[in-house]
């Protein structure tokens, strides 16, 4: 038999590639760390080599209430912040919506605001104002009797229609192609002489209940035969038309629309407006997806489909896919195709790099293979589920109606997952290996009690903000935290390469490391441990067979190099390493020795 005893063991921790919180302690890759804290892998950073700490966090502003929207745009930032949007810092540019979660986005120049109570509109003037509904002529062609061509739908957003006849020089009654009008002044306008529409205002009366309007005199018949000449516009308010899609929480633009959902009074109905037009959400454009049992938590763009993920259901009805498809009046359908996928969408969704992700009750989802024919769902998140779930559980028991809710955003080639005040990082260029199938590498930052609000990436140079120069591709961070006896309402931001100026823990531990020989006791070299850092306080320490971990030694002022901790430790199983700091520094490696020694006794 071959003898170990006396037997010098090398170990080499480095091409680090994220943290591992399954508890699987014998399977723990010596690449990655059960315990790590505001880590992550810098990609700008000579490519990635190394862990560094995290960038830090800068208080761009303060706001006096909970900020539950920010939106970036060319020249500038909107935030709604309790119940107000503001322009920058002090700019307000409404006042009066509602203290919920909210939704920007900008269609053909024009930024629209969402709050669930609230449609409003902005283009760059002095302020919001509420979306003024598209007005449909719904019908064209009519006589003065009635009949004629049905053509434009019903606006939800707008209680006013427009009907055009074509006279017949001797009616003086003119049917309209609804009753029960509300009592306000129709507007008429006719063709005249000159081939110009001439709005008129006297001359005419309205029978409101039988939706008539009698003009004193007939007017002319067209001067060019056959064409409609006499417009008139009604208004007809049908109870809770427009909330079905002020009431919505969910929005996502797709095919040149706006597809939105989450009106908890139509929990599984898609609501989507005409191609090009916001301001326009036809009656009979919406979709009902599987049955109302089941909410539509999530709506996701991609891989030329839209997604709608619904919560978990008995009916297994959870994920269905749209297609666009011409009809045969040669406009766009989106039929319902339920695709073969089961499980339900508990939290978000995304399209990240492709690939369109969601969260579920075990964590996070991918959908995979071809995905408009044979799905398959493959979950991305083993290395993180026993924390980030467990953490989630505790969060979803404390939230409230202000911050109970995961954000999900793409920053820097990693998806976020935010929530209360803990981000996990999925990285879109690394996998592990779990199974028979790929998943992300994971790593997890700690935001120290600042509960995130809304959280979005600026795509714009903005130049300065506060006493701060906001660039392209910052994290910007809408967060509130406790402050003494009150609270703190903070817009924070944070970007790459960024120095730490304040105290900011950060640390790195090595898994429970048995040397490939776990019956046998170790003993390390003392002279053999180097570590390969970069910092300018770091501190090391060493844990022997899962008891606590004594300091080692701290470096300070490490110019990038190594340093060499001395180790020394006897009679162990297992052992571990950690490094340190409340200050930036980048771990590349480190190395460690250990001579094998005796069987272990009990």
């Amino acid at each position: 038999m071959r003898q170990t005893s006396g037997k010098l063991i090398t170990r080499n921790y480095a091409q680090f590639r994220g943290v591992d919180f399954s508890n699987r302690k014998d399977e723990v890759n010596m690449s990655r760390s059960p315990d790590a804290l505001n880590m992550w892998k810098n990609y700008k950073n000579e490519n990635g080599k190394g862990i560094e700490t995290r960038p830090d966090v800068e208080l761009l502003a303060e706001y006096s209430n909970t900020i539950f929207g920010l939106f970036f745009y060319e020249d500038g930032v909107l935030i709604h912040s309790g119940d107000k949007i503001y322009d920058g810092m002090n700019n307000v540019l409404y006042d009066g919506v509602a203290w919920n979660p909210s939704h920007f986005f900008a269609f053909n120049n024009i930024i629209y605001f969402m709050d669930g109570y609230n449609y409003l509109q902005w283009s760059g003037g002095a302020s919001f104002v509420p979306v003024e509904g598209f007005v449909p002529t719904t019908t064209i062609s009519k006589q003065p009797s009635g009949g004629g061509t049905l053509y434009q739908d019903v606006n939800l957003l707008s209680p006013y229609r427009i009907n055009s006849f074509c006279s017949d020089g001797v009616s003086n009654d003119y049917i309209l192609d609804a009753k029960g009008l509300d009592n306000e002044q129709v507007r008429v306008w006719i063709i005249n002489s000159e081939g110009q529409k001439e709005e008129v205002t006297s001359g005419f009366s309205t029978n409101y209940t039988d939706g008539i309007v009698t003009f004193t005199v007939p007017p002319s018949e067209p001067y060019t035969v056959g064409q409609d000449n006499v417009f008139i516009q009604y208004k007809k308010t049908v109870d809770g038309a427009a909330e079905k899609i002020k009431l919505c929480s969910l929005i996502e633009i797709f095919d040149n629309r706006v597809f939105v959902s989450g009106n908890p009074d139509y929990p599984h109905y898609v609501f989507y407006c005409e191609r090009e037009n916001p301001t326009y959400f036809s009656d009979t454009d919406y979709i009902e997806e599987g049955t109302q049992e089941s909410a539509v938590k999530s709506l996701v763009a991609g891989n030329n489909a839209l997604w709608v993920l619904k919560e978990p259901s008995n009916a297994n009805t959870t994920v269905f896919y749209h297609n666009p498809a011409i009809n045969d009046d040669g406009g766009k359908l989106y039929p319902s195709v339920h695709s073969s996928i089961s499980t339900g969408c508990s939290f978000s969704g995304i399209n990240f790099k492709d690939t369109i992700c969601f969260y579920s009750d075990q964590g996070l989802e991918a959908i995979t293979g071809d995905v408009t024919t044979e799905q398959a769902l493959t979950h991305k998140s083993s290395l993180v589920d026993a924390k980030l779930l467990n953490d989630m559980i505790n969060w979803r028991q404390e939230m409230d109606e202000y911050t109970g809710f995961v954000k999900l955003v793409e920053w820097e080639g990693y998806l976020l997952t935010c929530f209360k005040d803990k981000i996990y990082l999925a990285d879109s260029r690394a996998y592990a290996q779990v199974n028979d199938h790929y998943e992300y590498e994971w790593f997890y930052f700690d935001l120290n009690g600042k509960i995130v609000t809304d959280i979005q990436v600026c795509n714009y140079p903005l130049g300065d903000y506060g006493d701060e120069q906001v660039g392209r591709g910052w994290l910007c961070i809408a967060a509130v935290e406790e402050d003494g006896d009150g609270w703190k309402y903070g817009m924070y931001a944070m970007w790459n390469n960024h120095k730490n100026t304040r105290e900011l823990e950060s640390y790195w531990t090595t898994f429970e490391d048995e040397f490939n020989y776990p019956q046998y006791q170790k003993i390390t070299n003392k002279k053999g441990c180097v570590a390969d850092i970069e910092g300018e306080d770091v501190e090391v320490y060493a844990k022997a067979d899962n008891k606590t971990f004594d300091f080692i030694k701290r470096f300070k002022k490490i110019p990038k190099g190594y340093v060499v901790p001395r180790i020394k430790k006897k009679k162990w199983k297992t052992i571990q390493l950690k490094f340190r700091s409340t200050k930036p520094f980048s771990l590349y490696s480190s190395t460690l020795e250990s001579y094998i020694g005796s069987y272990i006794k009990r």
